[in-house]
């Protein structure tokens, strides 16, 4: 039997030269271990470029569907997207449509393939998906990405089960979690980081590490950048990505990472803690 494992990964891989340069440097000099790659994003090339650089890095897909621009041209998928050709925030309403509308969900499979497609033209191996805002919690969504990403190498997806979730959205949490068994796709057992999104510093990733479960795999995750808040995208107005870099490569918490190593705690990407 193996001993617990921790992910420590960084989103928005892509969506601005400052959240890619604090991801190379999270884990060139840090204790991060993966990212999450956001294909359609001003920067992706520049991502892909410096995670061939770092081998050692692991990349997934951040499937993006909400708050951010699409991979295939808007005119060809003008349901999903708001008249500036981006796709919108109310994920509610767009959940729906997912749901109820087949020229929607047609539209939807063509822009999630497109996104699987990107991320193959990069050449990375594919470690995880994962989608922004955590859309893969919606049943269509989720479909699509295990039908579509099995074609493109999928094993492993986030499963967002937090200690601290709401109690309405652990239905949603406990079905995602059965689908991605019955499929075969591993997933990890917990995460940190919901609760913390835009404000993961110092003294609250020490406390994250200080609190692990003694067993499963977890993830914990971050938006690290060299810039904070409004810099990195408008709708990020508040987040304190540069409190969140700094506490990736902070000698504390490199120091708290050696003493779980000790206790028998294995570090890296999905591929390396979740293979079959």
């Amino acid at each position: 039997m193996t001993g617990p494992g921790l992910i420590v990964t960084a989103d928005d891989f892509g969506l601005h030269e400052s959240v890619n340069a604090a991801v190379e440097r999270a884990h060139r000099e840090g204790i991060l271990s993966a990212t999450s790659l956001m294909v359609g994003s001003p920067a992706a090339q520049d991502a892909a470029a410096r995670a061939r650089a770092c081998p050692s890095l692991r990349v997934g897909l951040h499937l993006v569907l909400a708050d951010g621009a699409p991979t295939l041209p808007p005119e060809r998928i003008a349901a999903l997207v708001d008249a500036s050709g981006r796709f919108g925030s109310n994920m509610a309403r767009d959940g729906v449509r997912f749901f109820f509308l087949p020229h929607v969900r047609r539209q939807l499979a063509m822009e999630i393939r497109a996104q699987f497609e990107a991320f193959a033209a990069t050449g990375l191996p594919l470690d995880h998906v994962n989608a922004h805002k955590h859309f893969h919690l919606h049943p269509t969504v989720l479909s699509l990405l295990l039908s579509i990403g099995r074609e493109f190498g999928l094993r492993a997806v986030r499963l967002p089960m937090e200690s601290t979730v709401p109690a309405w959205l652990r239905p949603w949490m406990l079905l995602l979690r059965a689908r991605l068994r019955a499929a075969g796709v591993a997933h990890n057992d917990y995460i940190v980081g919901l609760q913390l999104s835009g404000r993961f510093d110092e003294d609250a990733l020490l406390a994250a590490l200080q609190g692990l479960p003694p067993h499963g795999v977890g993830e914990l995750y971050l938006h690290p950048a060299l810039e904070s808040g409004a810099a990195i995208a408008p709708s990020m107005m508040g987040y304190r990505h540069r409190d969140e870099f700094a506490a990736l490569v902070s000698p504390r918490v490199a120091h708290a990472c050696e003493r779980l190593r000790a206790q028998g705690y294995r570090f890296g990407g999905f591929s390396d803690l979740l293979a079959a």
